[in-house]
């Protein structure tokens, strides 16, 4: 039987024109990055982002941000209120216009707005065309008017539905679960993070943080007043409040150069890490730009001047490089800019080239008073960079043995590896397996094709307290830079990644389900955030969930990975079940680990990602740091998350 050919003719006809809702809809991720949680928190970020432009116009300085009880987010702020006369050329409300028209917003009125954060002028229409419901309520000229929309579309023209001397905007929205379909629950604990980011970056501004799905033990809603006198100085003493400072203060500066308002703080602690961070109109630049790069030049310039012309450097016999300089320093740079030109593959990276000379001169200028004023301090810096600068010749040595032994050269991969046939990186993954035990385990269990296994021994180095050359000494952290192909710096940047060799696109960490094993996990993300960052950022690096319980009566068996499906699972069952509970993955054969946790029909991945480079600095500072009291106290307020075996 023959199949009737079909003809379709290609003319202009076949061309489909979205309009801005319909294409925001249609392609979403274009807009706000993903449809997975860090999408959904980015919706609210972009309508506070609205009132926080506002606030830097010098209109608000009150900003209520509420997660409601059907999980919708109402954002509130003392601002001018939307504008909501009829729009010349729309002929409806500018309300209206704002809310449903891709591009159109006051942050294209250099009047109304000098500089703006979000995705300039296309945030909250894009938020609206997202959302299931979302209400606009704006109070203004003595009158509270008020438009409903649904997925872009406006239910009804803006009507006026009372009187009011306040004066702002309320937004309400319902994010539309056929858009967000792994989850619509928004994180209280990543709307925080970004509510405690705006308020130091944007000082003199208050932020609530209210959720009113969960209560306290005196039955008041969950709640977060965020607020900062100082700025990017209380930022700092946040970051760093688990590490050792060296300097009796925190250097900092604020003013306008070249037209371009520049703010910067900074502090040296006994760390060996650089730690430096970088807003644009309230956006974390994670990726750097022409900013960083002028604080950089700006600092080292100036330290350099500083420690020639004091003799501090008399007696030293090799050459002081710049990333000496910035070793154990924590900082943060915030400029604005009125019309940012971004770049780079997340669109951080900032482009404008006068930037970089405004953040240089400023730095120089604020760093040459304070090592004038400070000489004690100014020494103490200095020889903070001789020790950077004495290691630095160390782990130099140390690095050239690890790229000796990457997968070119004679030493070959490592000896503990069990590699995969596959070559191409896309389509590999290797397990960083906690033990020889369950390394074994694992290599008979695996899919050889595509799965490469690399037993780790023990408890890898707490990079976090270790110098550099200690790092690339450490015998598995040799193996796993050998292993996964990656070269490691140069002398200008020893830290410097190089991913163009990289075996494997999945990383995968697997550990036993209890304290250690989380400690061991633990352990080598630190070494990953803080030496391969570009690996995480990148999406490579995961987690494995092994089950926690093997539940069986009969021939039956479930498996369950907490403690309420091991319950559900007990109950379907019915009468007397056996229990078995894993306590490493050593218990498990090589099929039960290949049916749970190693087989991608069947497993769940955790894929690691960094929501905010600051806490997540912060987090692991604190976790892998000297200090026991903030430890204790996150473990403390985080326990119902742990499973912890007694």
């Amino acid at each position: 039987m023959s199949e009737e050919k079909k003809t379709y003719s290609y003319d202009a006809s076949s061309i489909q024109a979205l309009e801005g809702m319909e294409h925001v809809r249609m392609r979403p991720s274009m807009y706000i990055g993903d449809v997975g949680p860090r999408g959904l928190h980015h919706l609210v970020y972009e309508v506070v982002d609205n009132s926080i432009d506002e606030a830097m116009g010098g209109y608000c300085d009150t900003i209520d941000v509420t997660i409601n009880e059907d999980n919708s987010v109402t954002t509130r702020d003392n601002g001018r209120g939307i504008p909501v006369g009829i729009h010349e050329k729309e002929g409806v409300s500018a309300l209206q216009v704002v809310m449903t028209k891709i591009g159109a917003g006051g942050k294209f009125d250099k009047d109304s707005y000098k500089v703006s954060g979000g995705l300039h002028g296309v945030g909250v229409s894009c938020v609206n065309a997202l959302s299931d419901l979302l209400t606009a309520t704006i109070h203004k000229e003595g009158k509270v008017w008020q438009q409903e929309y649904s997925k872009g579309k406006a239910l009804y023209p803006v009507k006026t539905i009372g009187e009011s001397d306040f004066t702002g905007t309320i937004v309400t929205f319902l994010p539309d679960k056929s858009i967000f379909k792994q989850t619509t629950e928004f994180n209280y604990d990543t709307l925080a993070t970004r509510m405690r980011e705006l308020s130091y970056l944007n000082k003199g501004i208050t932020i609530t943080l209210t959720d009113k799905r969960s209560t306290d033990d005196e039955g008041n809603f969950i709640s977060e007043v965020f607020y900062s006198d100082e700025g990017l100085p209380e930022f700092i003493k946040y970051l760093d409040s688990t590490r050792e400072q060296l300097t009796s203060k925190i250097i900092s500066m604020e003013g306008e150069k070249n037209g371009i308002p520049v703010e910067v703080a900074m502090v040296y602690n006994t760390s060996y890490a650089e730690n430096l961070h970088s807003y644009v109109n309230n956006i974390n630049t994670h990726e750097g730009g022409t900013h960083l790069s002028g604080f950089r030049r700006g600092l080292t310039g100036t330290l350099k001047k500083y420690a020639d012309e004091s003799g501090l450097l008399k007696n030293v016999k090799f050459e002081i490089a710049g990333d000496d300089f910035r070793e154990g320093l924590t900082a943060i740079i915030s400029v604005k800019v009125a019309e940012p030109q971004f770049e780079g593959q997340t669109k951080t990276k900032l482009g404008n080239r006068e930037v970089s000379a405004a953040v240089s001169q400023s730095v120089s200028e604020m760093l040459t008073n304070y090592l004038e004023e400070n000489p004690n301090d100014a020494k103490i810096i200095v020889q903070k960079v001789i020790l950077a600068a004495t290691a630095r010749h160390a782990a130099r040595k140390a690095r050239e043995m690890v790229q000796r032994k990457t997968v070119m050269s004679i030493g070959g991969l490592p000896g503990k590896l069990s590699d995969c046939s596959e070559t191409d990186p896309a389509q590999c993954e290797i397990f960083l397996v906690e033990g020889d035990s369950a390394g074994g385990t694992a290599k008979q269990g695996r899919d050889r094709n595509f799965q490469a296994i690399l037993p780790l021994r023990g408890k890898i180095l707490n990079v976090e307290k270790a110098m550099q050359h200690k790092v690339f000494e450490n015998e598995e952290i040799k193996n796993m830079f050998t292993a996964l192909g990656v070269s490691i710096g140069t002398e200008e940047d020893p830290r410097a990644l190089n991913l163009s060799k990289v075996r494997y696109h999945k990383v995968v960490i697997m550990c036993d389900a209890d304290v250690d094993g989380s400690h061991i996990a633990t352990l080598i993300l630190t070494f990953f955030f803080r030496y391969m960052r570009e690996m995480v950022e990148q999406g490579y690096i995961y987690i494995a969930t092994p089950p926690l319980y093997l539940v069986k009566k009969g021939q039956k068996r479930e498996y369950a990975w907490d403690d309420d499906q091991r319950d559900f699972i007990a109950q379907q069952m019915g009468g007397t079940v056996n229990i078995q509970r894993y306590k490493g993955l050593g218990e498990m054969n090589a099929d039960q680990l290949w049916d749970t946790t190693m087989n991608p029909e069947f497993r769940t991945l955790r894929q690691v990602v960094i929501d905010s480079p600051t806490e997540a600095d912060r987090v692991f500072s604190m976790l892998m740091g000297d200090e026991v009291p903030p430890r204790r106290e996150f473990i403390e307020k985080n326990a119902k998350y742990a499973k912890i075996d007694v």
